[in-house]
């Protein structure tokens, strides 16, 4: 592809790739938090909660896949329009996961109201994560190559 032919092609496909390559790095970020236990608000949602070894490694290693999948939809994200549909789908249900821990009584923030407002902060950034995802992947508007071929 020449140089010309890329300067006329849109910008959406790249600022896909460009997107989950970041959602990679972040999900990797939080992996990494959670082996070390090093409790920051943004890799930590709940950076204030105590939490037990076990539950940070299961979190460690559910991260990891995330940016794995993350990675992989990056690598080729026009052949891999599915992979990113999951991650979207199930990126949508871990946000209402979270808001609904949020909303519950029952959580009780060591920094009470003002951890609870961070949680929501938090919660509200991946969803314009997501949302930022979901409109690029709509606009890269991939079309099925004829006969099979690219």
């Amino acid at each position: 592809m020449g140089c010309s032919e890329r300067s006329r092609m849109s910008p959406y496909p790249r600022i896909l790739k460009a997107s989950l390559l970041a959602g990679s790095v972040y999900f990797l970020s939080v992996a990494l938090a959670h082996l070390g236990q090093v409790k920051l608000p943004g890799l930590y949602i709940y950076y204030d909660l105590p939490s037990l070894a076990y539950q940070d490694s299961l979190i460690a290693i559910l991260a990891f896949g995330w940016s794995a999948f993350f990675f992989t939809a990056f690598t080729a994200p026009e052949r891999n329009r599915g992979l990113i549909a999951a991650i979207l789908l199930s990126g949508a249900l871990a946000i209402l996961g979270l808001c609904s821990i949020n909303a519950r009584p029952d959580l009780h923030p060591a920094g009470g109201e003002a951890s609870r407002r961070i949680y929501w902060l938090e919660a509200a950034a991946l969803f314009l994560y997501w949302l930022w995802l979901l409109t690029f992947h709509t606009l890269a508007g991939w079309k099925s190559p004829a006969g099979g071929q690219e």
